[in-house]
């Protein structure tokens, strides 16, 4: 699973700590501007370095909260200045199309909420900070919940990495099954959400034809 990988990870192992920090700062934060990034994998072998001496755990933390809170709020930045652009199909194309709509129904529903549980919902992160940005959310409360997510979510992983040691990369399995069933899970939420939504606005079509045909005074 790892192999593709492994040359890379061999080779950040064998970096300076300084370098080694520096690297997992960038990886963190082009992951929410650049998904296909691995920044999760990148921060859990941070962990493990930290296990083995060569980083401290806390650095570790502190990078991956910094690099994953600065993506965030770059991709809310294009997402406020583009404003509903965004959403053309020319644009920012590396980035899943359906996933906006489950975001925007999701930042209507939930609110900051959302933003503070980003990080747990593996996938549909950029989606997340461009639409806080295009639906112009406050800013220093966007920073604060995604700062709080981001902390939470790389210290679990980093720990984890640092606590299983050799077998770190049986955290990355189990991070990539969490993320299959993240999607799972979102998908039938907003499958629900949109049900609902539909329902709702059938009631409300009806409650109005009701009211128009009680009302005399309209024919």
């Amino acid at each position: 699973m790892l192999d593709g990988f492994s040359n890379f990870f061999a080779w950040m192992e064998a970096l300076s700590p300084i370098w080694a920090y520096v690297t997992l700062l960038v990886i963190a934060y082009g992951e929410n501007v650049l998904p296909p990034i691995p920044g999760d994998m990148v921060v859990v072998f941070g962990g493990y370095m930290a296990g083995l001496g060569q980083l401290h755990l806390g650095i570790v933390i502190l990078l991956s909260t910094i690099g994953g809170a600065l993506g965030f709020m770059t991709m809310y930045a294009v997402g406020y200045t583009l404003g509903r652009s965004v959403l053309n199909p020319n644009r920012l194309q590396w980035l899943p199309r359906e996933g906006f709509d489950r975001a925007r129904r999701w930042i209507h529903q939930y609110g900051y909420g959302v933003i503070a549980a980003n990080r747990f919902l593996s996938g549909a992160r950029s989606v997340i900070s461009l639409t806080a940005g295009m639906f112009r959310m406050e800013v220093v409360r966007t920073a604060w919940w995604c700062t709080v997510s981001a902390l939470v979510w790389t210290g679990l992983i980093s720990y984890a990495g640092y606590a299983v040691g050799e077998n770190w990369d049986l955290v990355v399995t189990y991070l990539r099954a969490y993320g299959r069933i993240m999607a799972t899970i979102l998908v039938l939420v907003a499958v629900g959400l949109g049900v609902r939504w539909y329902w709702q606005r059938q009631g409300s079509a009806e409650t109005t034809g009701s009211d128009d045909e009680a009302s005399p005074g309209t024919r």
